[in-house]
């Protein structure tokens, strides 16, 4: 049988263009030798038809998102999301991720922390369940599979039963409940002493300072203990001296221990110590762009963030699971945020419906084959 698209992709050229081309409004859009002259103008109608996304052997990534720009529905919104975080991978673009969710535990901790390492990310906004996870990686502990149901039991006598064997459950994820202790100590050893001194001379320190000595302690514990998983997201920011913030520390596990450790200690936080740097790098932006996975607090710290600037977002990209009739703002769409003035008004934005553990890798993959130049 002959393979059509071994060594090739000819005819699948100028596809990542479609995405402009598709949304562009239109009067008419009528073949010239057709008459339609008893409808009226058709002022949002283009003549684009939906075509059949075609898949094969050993095709790419960038290729299949490609192919999703021929479809509708979620297939035609993750294709047009590749077009707009490329564009928003662009070096004169300054990206703020913000990353809510069990990405961690759930297998997602490399793909944002390489997006870190090289470059596409410049400030990260997270929740301190995801650091506390990452750390617990960082320091030699693991996630496992699980199960969400067990085999002859209700859900809530298989949750009874791992509470009893020690072991927390994030859906189909495990996580022993010893790694929390092994944890506890990283962060009264390495983490909190050096933030304590620093306390005793200024009253208090930023979150973003308690993250950044936190990405350094892993790092170094990381290749001290020669752990086989990497040193993670906070060790890649710290590196690569990207700013993490995370506005609602107190609601993890790490804020909890925090919290503990400044009950005997002089170590304090300063929940708005970060306010200033985060703004500043907004207002000094060129152009902005937010690349936003899950809801909640990171969500709205970072879209809100260009509300005390004299612009907005020049794009946006959002994966998310969450229905905007609640009102809540996980489930906001963007063009809402164009409302409050977090968006410019002819900023490019798509939102992608759907498990971030499936679109992210996607999204993220086709992005940098266009900015790297293997599926331009």
């Amino acid at each position: 049988m002959t393979d059509e698209h071994d060594g090739t992709a000819d005819h699948h050229e100028n596809e990542s263009q479609d995405e402009d081309r598709r949304c562009d409004d239109s009067a008419g859009g009528q073949h010239e030798d057709e008459d339609h002259s008893e409808y009226p103008p058709r002022e949002t109608f283009s003549h684009d038809p939906v075509g059949h996304t075609d898949v094969w052997a050993g095709m790419s990534v960038g290729e299949l998102a490609d192919q999703y720009g021929h479809a509708g529905v979620g297939a035609a919104n993750l294709h047009e999301a590749v077009g707009v975080t490329a564009a928003m991978f662009d070096d004169e673009v300054t990206v703020f991720c913000g990353l809510a969710g069990a990405m961690v535990p759930t297998g997602m901790r490399k793909v944002v922390a390489d997006l870190v390492r090289d470059g596409y990310i410049d400030a990260l906004v997270t929740t301190g369940a995801n650091l506390t996870h990452d750390a617990i990686e960082a320091i030699g502990g693991k996630h496992h599979h699980g199960c969400a149901h067990a085999e002859g039991k209700t859900e809530r006598e298989h949750d009874e039963t791992l509470r009893d064997e020690g072991v927390d459950r994030i859906y189909n994820v495990y996580l022993p409940q010893e790694h929390f202790a092994e944890f506890e100590s990283h962060l009264r050893s390495e983490v909190f002493p050096p933030l304590e001194a620093a306390c005793e001379e200024s009253g208090s320190v930023s979150i973003q300072e308690l993250t950044r000595e936190l990405g350094r302690a892993n790092l170094e514990i990381n290749e001290r203990d020669n752990v086989e998983e990497s040193a993670g997201l906070a060790a890649a920011a710290y590196e690569a001296d990207v700013p993490v913030y995370c506005p609602a520390v107190q609601d993890s596990v790490l804020g909890l221990q925090a919290w503990m450790y400044s009950q005997t200690t002089a170590f304090t936080l300063d929940a708005l110590g970060d306010m200033t740097a985060l703004t500043d790098l907004a207002f000094e932006a060129d152009e902005a762009g937010a690349f936003v996975i899950g809801g909640g607090v990171p969500k709205n710290f970072t879209l809100q963030t260009m509300l005390v600037t004299p612009r907005a977002y020049d794009y946006a990209v959002q994966l998310t699971m969450d229905p905007p009739q609640t009102g809540g703002l996980s489930g906001a769409t963007l063009e809402e945020a164009r409302s409050w003035g977090k968006l410019e008004k002819d900023a490019r934005n798509v939102s992608v419906y759907g498990d971030a553990t499936i679109t992210l890798p996607l999204v993220v993959a086709a992005a940098r084959d266009r900015v790297e130049g293997t599926n331009p």
